[in-house]
Formats: C-alpha cells, structure tokens, sequence
C-alpha cells in the first residue's frame, strides 16, 4: 500500500489584500498521480508553487518526505526543487542563449554530476526526444522551435534526472492531441517507473477525465477529492 509523501496543512497564502489559499489540507501518495482543476483564480497555480518550493505558504505546512518545506534555508530548497522535483511549467522557460541540448543539461551541472553521471542523463534526453519527436531539435535554439517543440524540450528537461515529485501546470497547453495523449502517457510511464508522484494542473477536460484522484478548488479552498 502506498503511503503519504506529501501532507499539506491548513495551509494559506496571501498576497496584499488578496487570498490566494485559504486552508487547504490534504495528503498524496508516494507514487500515484493526482490532478488539480478548478476555474482561473482558484488557488491550483498557487498550490503548485508551494509543493515546488517555489514560495513558501503564509500559513500552515508543506511537508513532502517528512520534510517541511517552510524550515529549508533558500540554499536546501534550491537543492530540493534540483534533485527531487521536476517542474513543467505551461511556459518553457528554456534559455535563449543555449541550444536545447545544453538546456536539457542544465539540471544535472547544476546538480554537481560527474562527467559521467551527465554522459548517463544526456543518453537519456536523447532517448526521451525521440519518444517525443524532438530528436532534430536537439542541436537548434529555443527561438527555432514552434511552441509545440518548445514545450517537449520543457517536458524532456523536467524528466531528465529522474524526480520523485513531477509538477505539471497545464503541460499539454501548446501540444495538439495526437501530442497531447503521447505527452500524458509518457509522463505516467516513466512517474511509475521511477516509483514517482505525479501532480496536473490543467483545463484540458480529455486530460482531466483520465484522472481518477482529482483536487477541486475553488476561491483558494478545496471543495471535493
């Protein structure tokens, strides 16, 4: 039986005047895979960056494998959102500068892998582009790509040093269906395989419906599991 990996406690957000959660408490599982839906505005953005590390809750605790996000220095929450998150964002955020390769590569220098350890990662974006198509992107510039390939690279890059916790806001935004079925579907295969938890965000209702642990929210809150 799996058990909770993540515990989230009454937890809430404020910016300025406005609330963007307001006690939301729930628990995923080590492995499984969850979505978050609900209108623009609801908190789902919100939730995502705080599971991430990217902000820290007002309120509340964020607790992902017994660790409380809220007690991690910036530089131990750097190296968590490095080693054991995988983020794909509904914009790619790869940098201009670099070809897609390098891009792809980013996580695992960052993470202080040796030469061969990076050889090991670099056979495996290899393989993923492939999978996804994007074989032919691997050498051009983000600026060469259409959105589409854009957003495989972004996939690719997220999947790259294998994370326990895969993050997805609205990860099928810019892919058509044909891609947007190979995208989830990949996405499943290699979170189990890698025994990870999976996390969607998205408005994409074919998406949606395959899910069967589903997070509603509404005006910060969570209305129904």
């Amino acid at each position: 039986m799996s058990s909770p990996i993540i515990k989230i406690e009454n937890v809430k957000k404020f910016y300025k005047q406005s609330r963007a959660l307001n006690g939301v408490t729930f628990t995923m599982n080590e492995g499984e895979e969850y979505l978050i839906r609900g209108a623009s505005g609801s908190g789902k953005s919100t939730l995502l960056y705080l599971l991430g590390g990217l902000d820290r809750p007002s309120e509340g605790q964020v607790i992902v494998n017994q660790k409380n996000l809220a007690d991690l220095s910036d530089e131990d929450l750097a190296i968590y959102r490095n080693r054991y998150v995988g983020f794909v964002f509904q914009f790619h955020f790869l940098l201009p500068s670099m070809n897609c390769l390098n891009n792809l590569l980013l996580p695992a220098r960052l993470a202080g892998l040796s030469n061969a350890e990076t050889q090991l990662v670099q056979e495996r974006v290899v393989k993923l582009a492939t999978t996804l198509g994007v074989s032919e992107c691997l050498q051009k510039f983000p600026f060469e790509l259409s959105g589409g390939e854009q957003q495989r690279v972004n996939i690719i890059r997220a999947l790259s040093l294998k994370p326990k916790l895969l993050l997805c806001d609205e990860p099928t935004g810019n892919l058509d269906s044909e891609n947007s079925n190979k995208v989830i579907q990949l996405l499943r295969k290699l979170a189990f395989e890698n025994k990870a938890t999976l996390v969607v965000v998205t408005h994409d209702p074919i998406v949606a419906e395959s899910f069967s642990n589903q997070i509603l929210m509404k005006d910060g809150k969570l209305v129904a599991t």
